[in-house]
């Protein structure tokens, strides 16, 4: 585990012990622990260093990263505790029934003000100090009907590249209660139906989602950068297979086409670039560093419909024909902001549209076979016949093999 996360993995299971108690703190807490006003003082927040030295080289630290993404569960643990006792309770209250060291629940609270608002006081003086809930922090209720909980759930798989993740953890958790308000017992022509498993029945079905199950504490560390707006630092892996060290700014986290990608700027070079999560590893979240989100950045200007998500340069026009056995295919599907589509003689459809990187048009129109044949620009035209012939002398040049048989266990 990373510096910082002493008792992490016994606090992710806080709420439990949390719920057990149901307000059961009795009697004063100074005749059972009798603590020092020193140990009670006032916590600093940003007491706590930075996983890098001041050249910016990694320090052999263990454990996931320390910040408010990663501690959400206690978070909450924590909240629904001082939400049940108002008038507040001390450390050593605290530390017993989230079922941590009275040192651990010190460094989690300055961890934990920098989410909620608590208040600090000492019972009298000199004597130990009582932490609640400033009155800023009242419960707040979302109002939400079953088809609005309906309609969040139908896309919940489109998070399942992330099991394993906290980030995932995170959504199960909002799931779980979403599922409660869509089980609620209808009105009108539903009243009394309290179980129509429709959750079950709306879903998102993803194409072929990649199995991120080994770079959940990349995810991790990714979503946090975003969140927090701090440097990620890891080693990433170009196409070509050799490895560079670098430091990212990460703008904005992308799950396209069910792979996970990062727009950010890569510090060394000053350069707005994509980064595949696929090929981040030894990363490591910035504790003390943030960058400023640039007013400017927008993630449509990066975007390219369903044609990627790498800013090119000057969109250029680009026309593809396609047959009338597939008509009704392309007109149902908006593909680019951009496109537009006109009728052919014979039935027929002509897509236009301004693309700014044409990289993955050439497999986007190689996927229609012969229903598809694009018309300009120039340069796409030979891409997509240079594919073709390559994959014409693939079958022409191989032998002809004989049927393989399956052997009898």
């Amino acid at each position: 585990m990373r510096a910082g996360a002493a008792g992490t993995a016994k606090a992710r299971t806080s709420a439990a012990p949390a719920a057990r108690t149901q307000g059961s703190v009795s009697g004063p807490a100074s005749q059972r622990f009798a603590p020092s006003a020193a140990e009670d003082d006032d916590l600093d927040p940003d007491s706590s260093s930075s996983p890098f030295d001041d050249g910016g080289a990694k320090r052999a630290v263990r454990g996931r990263p320390r910040g408010p993404f990663t501690q959400h569960r206690r978070l909450d643990a924590l909240r629904s505790l001082l939400q049940k006792h108002p008038a507040g309770l001390t450390i050593y209250d605290l530390a017993r029934e989230l079922d941590v060291t009275p040192r651990s629940l010190r460094r989690y609270l300055a961890e934990v003000r920098r989410e909620l608002d608590l208040i600090s006081a000492p019972v009298r003086p000199g004597g130990p100090r009582l932490w609640r809930l400033s009155p800023s922090e009242a419960p707040r209720r979302v109002e939400m009907r079953r088809t609005q909980a309906y309609a969040l759930l139908a896309a919940r798989r489109l998070f399942e590249p992330m099991r394993g993740s906290t980030l995932f953890e995170e959504i199960d958790l909002a799931t779980q209660r979403l599922l409660g308000v869509a089980r609620r017992p209808g009105r009108g022509a539903n009243a009394g139906v309290a179980d129509a498993r429709l959750e079950e029945r709306f879903l998102y079905l993803p194409f072929a989602p990649k199995d991120y199950a080994s770079k959940t504490e990349e995810l991790d560390d990714l979503f946090q950068a975003v969140a927090d707006l701090r440097p990620l630092r890891c080693r990433y892996r170009r196409a070509k297979g050799s490895e560079e060290r670098v430091t990212i700014h990460p703008y904005a986290l992308v799950l396209y086409k069910d792979a996970i990608y990062c727009v950010g700027l890569h510090a060394q070079k000053g350069e707005l670039r994509t980064f595949l999560l696929d090929r981040m590893r030894d990363t490591e979240c910035a504790v003390t560093e943030r960058f400023d989100l640039p007013e400017d950045f927008s993630i449509d200007d990066h975007f390219q419909g369903q044609f990627g998500i790498w800013r090119g340069g000057e969109p250029r026009r680009v026309i593809i024909d396609f047959d009338e056995r597939v008509t009704e295919f392309v007109r149902t599907r908006n593909v680019h902001p951009s496109q537009k589509i006109t009728s052919l003689p014979g039935g027929g459809v002509r897509l236009t549209m301004e693309i700014g990187d044409t990289t993955e048009l050439t497999t986007w129109v190689l996927g229609f076979g012969e229903t598809a044949r694009v018309v300009e620009p120039p340069d796409l035209v030979e891409r997509v016949k240079k594919e073709l012939r390559g994959a014409l002398a693939l079958y022409e040049a191989a032998p002809v093999s004989a049927p393989i048989r399956e052997e009898a266990n």
